[in-house]
């Protein structure tokens, strides 16, 4: 990655309009086509393909931010695209009745609960990264919905079952973990 300050390729933290962003907007404004997808046909070739398109472009917008320079805006675009992307997916198969409920709303819930914990802590100077184990929980939540997604699993819901609840526990972990970072981080402010 170039750091030189004169170099084009290079974008300060305060840049709004960046390659990595466009990707994390592009990402954003796709989760619609893929919500009708899963309502229309619920698990396919074309659904999870769509899926896998979507679920991509999270390390793509991080790796092009990493050589081009990371910003404010994309640390805060990309954890929120993340969240709708998923959230989204996962909303579109409890309607087709694929997902229960109850996983999916207390993903929702600590999801929407974290942006505004994270909004808080950002008006007091605190900022909150993604964790480790918060892009574990990612990837396992992304796994879920592609595992309802994907014709040949999708037969055998138990598994994007097992994938779901083990999302719910590792949201529940990182989650924990946020608030318990955040307060120390706030404190020491």
């Amino acid at each position: 990655m170039s750091t030189h300050p004169a170099s084009p390729a290079t974008f300060g933290p305060s840049a709004l309009a960046t390659p990595a962003n466009a990707v994390t907007l592009a990402r954003l404004a796709a989760t619609p086509l893929l919500m009708g997808l899963i309502a229309a046909r619920g698990a396919s070739w074309a659904t999870v393909a769509v899926w896998f398109i979507i679920a991509s472009t999270d390390g793509v917008d991080g790796y092009i931010a990493r050589r081009m320079g990371t910003t404010r805006s994309g640390a805060f675009l990309d954890p929120l695209a993340d969240k709708v992307c998923v959230l989204g997916a996962m909303v579109a198969l409890v309607w087709r009745g694929t997902f229960w409920w109850l996983p999916v709303g207390v993903i929702a819930v600590r999801e929407l609960g974290l942006v505004g914990y994270r909004s808080f802590l950002g008006r007091r100077g605190v900022s909150m990264p993604a964790s480790q184990g918060a892009k574990v929980k990612t990837l396992v939540q992304s796994l879920a919905v592609g595992a309802a997604l994907l014709p040949t699993t999708a037969r055998y819901p138990q598994v994007g079952g097992v994938l779901l609840w083990a999302a719910v526990a590792l949201t529940l972990v990182t989650g924990a973990q946020y608030l318990l970072d955040g307060r120390r981080a706030s404190l020491a402010t």
